[in-house]
């Protein structure tokens, strides 16, 4: 049996009518940037999660770029994010100018532990960037707290986590902005890069606005400098498809993440995701945890079965090269450390049949069996 990490084309099966609809409206149209594609999709995402103002932009690092950048951050100034987590999270605030400063995750949800967070504040530090890794919201209540009793600004890295939400609250609503991202293989994914900020504050809405354009709204008008950081037409009619069926897609991916905990449960050797309380996971991946000195065997063998298996991610940001001007060692982060040496994400969609999740499951019990 076959069972693919990801499967995008039994998707686009299902909804390739629309998709090839919208998609011949532009080409007649010819109205490739900026359209009304653009507008009703942030008009549908931000009523999706509640959040007042949201933008579309070319991906979810020129969202997480423009929040920051937006806000004023720059040189001298400090930012907290979790040290596991796609580069993507740190670069931005070294794109300002900034430093990112590290801390360790949590053993249990692979978040930024919060029991952490205060070590690493100092005069300096001017916003904490939580990620909702996975799928699963941050502990945005402890760091709300701290936040607030050290003026912090939050900027939730909500790329992974479309629709979580923690303590009945969305996802993209806890923080001054939030970025999504939607790579397609993300929950709510286009067919290329394309993202969104949101945000509760209108003045910051504008900026960012402003700055996704070149820095102006009024063609050839520029009140400050800007970038290109837009959405295409293509890519938004393709989220405007979508955006209907995630919350069925959703309930799939959390229904086969039930499936998986069932069948590898008793496997003493398999270490599954917990999940924080009050907090609805919606599994952009599922990350089992292997011994680290069988891990790499465990994958070659599910690969040679036909399942796909992936690692996210199997390098901690602070022992990145691109990073090495910051003196890190080994050792600096070591839960962090000790899970990038165990962690495997098993095949999750939507479109995964129960006949495929058990398939993958016997393979793991099979495995730990010989």
């Amino acid at each position: 049996m076959k069972v693919p990490f990801l499967n995008l084309y039994a998707q686009y099966l299902e909804i390739k009518d629309e998709i090839h609809a919208a998609f011949d409206d532009i080409l007649q149209r010819t109205a490739f940037i900026s359209g009304k594609y653009n507008e009703r999709f942030e008009k549908e995402f931000r009523e999706a999660i509640g959040a007042p103002y949201c933008l579309a932009t070319s991906c979810g690092t020129s969202a997480l770029h423009m929040a920051l950048w937006a806000l004023g951050l720059g040189p001298g100034d400090e930012v907290i994010v979790p040290v596991n987590t796609f580069i993507a999270t740190s670069e931005v605030v070294s794109l300002t100018g900034a430093k990112p400063v590290f801390v360790d995750h949590d053993p249990e949800t692979y978040n930024i532990d919060v029991t952490k967070i205060e070590a690493a504040i100092t005069p300096r530090t001017k916003a904490i960037i939580p990620v909702h890794l996975y799928g699963q919201p941050a502990n945005m209540d402890a760091i709300g707290e701290i936040a607030r009793r050290c003026n912090l600004v939050v900027i939730e890295d909500a790329c992974q986590a479309h629709l979580a939400r923690f303590n009945g609250t969305m996802v993209g609503n806890f923080g001054r902005v939030a970025a999504f991202s939607f790579f397609p293989g993300k929950n709510l994914g286009a067919y290329g890069d394309a993202g969104a900020v949101v945000t509760n504050d209108e003045s910051l809405h504008e900026t960012i606005r402003r700055l996704r354009v070149h820095g102006g709204i009024e063609r050839y008008i520029h009140d400050i400098e800007g970038h290109c950081y837009r959405m295409s037409e293509f890519q938004a009619a393709v989220l405007c498809v979508k955006l209907p069926h995630l919350r069925r897609w959703t309930a799939r991916r959390q229904r086969v993440a039930d499936m998986y905990r069932g069948f590898l449960d008793g496997v003493e050797q398999v270490t599954l995701p917990s999940v924080l309380e009050g907090a609805e996971h919606v599994y952009h991946l599922f990350v089992i945890r292997a011994p680290s000195d069988r891990r790499e065997e465990l994958r070659s063998y599910l690969n040679e079965q036909g399942i796909g298996a992936g690692l996210h991610y199997p390098i901690p940001l602070h022992l990145q090269k691109a990073y090495a001007r910051f003196g890190h060692r080994l050792g600096d982060f070591p839960v962090a450390e000790q899970s990038c040496r165990e962690i495997l994400s098993l095949p999750m969609c939507p479109m995964l049949q129960d006949s495929q999740v058990e398939y993958v499951c016997e393979k793991i019990r099979a495995f730990f069996s010989r």
